[in-house]
């Protein structure tokens, strides 16, 4: 009885196999499609408030192709950062060509697209490196919101290469998916291309084989008002930051009871208003029936704050 239950069990296998050793089929996988043009939505909301022009995300194809081949062309003329899936304890890449690079520059530090396209071979500069990093990280987060209703997964910016030579995610004659997604701003655009291994995408096999369609209920009107209703009931911590102050580890075990640490704020200095680590508003602080009490001076400028941030670090 043990020998036919083991027979059984390995005939249920013997089909995920041949598809193992068969490689990974785009056409039998469509919510591939689907995941990528969710993180080319995403990707185009998360830089609508930070650059001056609108930027627009679209897939241009879908390939499955030896790394080694996807990357080589780009040598020197493209920027790539290694994202780790711990929950899949594999990487990803995401590269992103010179043309890519430059646009978003301009896109995200006002210029109006006068002039022409910015053509030649560098290396790219401190502040375009600074600027794609901070990119990478929306980017990662874009690709996690993409795969969330197939698998639970979140990706971290583990490195960031200019040479792709150091890109090794595995040997350069192992296939992967390769999303080539285009940007557009400022009449001008270039190539983002998301690689993902197959030893990635085959315990997820299964759940890509089958587009998972969309809940019915979005589209009633009373099921919206509802939602509606709950998220304004929702409850969040708002926090006001008035300043800070970088001091060594050293000096805080020096810290005793009674110390008064200086701050370089004074009575006319705005606190941030801040939930889930997001800045709100910049707001005065005061006093109101014996309680300190805060008003809304400005909001804040997601794009200067996103500018402001890259040229700091």
């Amino acid at each position: 009885m043990m020998m036919e239950d083991v027979e059984v069990d390995q005939r249920k296998q013997l089909p995920n196999y041949l598809l193992d050793a068969a490689g990974i089929s785009i056409e039998r996988m469509p919510m591939l499609n689907v995941i990528f043009d969710r993180m080319a939505a995403s990707c185009t909301d998360s830089l609508q408030p930070m650059a001056g022009t609108p930027c627009y995300f679209s897939v241009n194809g879908i390939t499955n192709d030896p790394l080694g081949d996807i990357i080589k062309d780009y040598e020197g003329n493209a920027v790539a950062a290694v994202l780790y899936a711990e929950q899949w304890d594999s990487r990803v890449i995401i590269m992103l060509d010179r043309d890519f690079v430059f646009t978003m520059v301009e896109a995200m530090f006002g210029s109006d697209g006068a002039e022409p396209p910015l053509d030649v071979e560098r290396t790219f500069s401190n502040i375009e490196i600074r600027l794609v990093q901070a990119l990478f990280e929306r980017f990662a987060k874009a690709l996690q919101s993409a795969f969330a209703g197939t698998s639970n997964v979140t990706f971290r910016v583990e490195r960031v290469e200019t040479a792709m030579a150091s890109l090794a995610i595995g040997r350069a004659s192992n296939m992967s998916i390769c999303a080539n997604m285009m940007v557009q701003a400022l009449y001008r655009g270039g190539q983002m291309f998301l690689i993902i291994p197959h030893s990635a995408l085959n315990p997820l096999r299964q759940k890509l084989a089958t587009v998972t369609a969309s809940d019915g209920r979005a589209t009633d009107p009373r099921w919206r008002e509802q939602m509606e209703s709950e998220v304004h009931r929702t409850e969040v911590t708002l926090s006001a930051v008035l300043d800070e102050k970088m001091i060594s580890l050293e000096d805080v075990v020096k810290f005793k009871v009674g110390q008064v640490l200086e701050l370089e704020a004074t009575p006319r200095t705005l606190a941030r208003l801040e939930s889930n680590n997001q800045v709100l508003f910049w707001c005065q602080i005061g006093q109101l029936d014996g309680y300190y009490a805060m008003q809304v001076a400005d909001p804040v400028d997601q794009k200067r704050e996103f500018v402001d941030d890259i040229l700091s670090r």
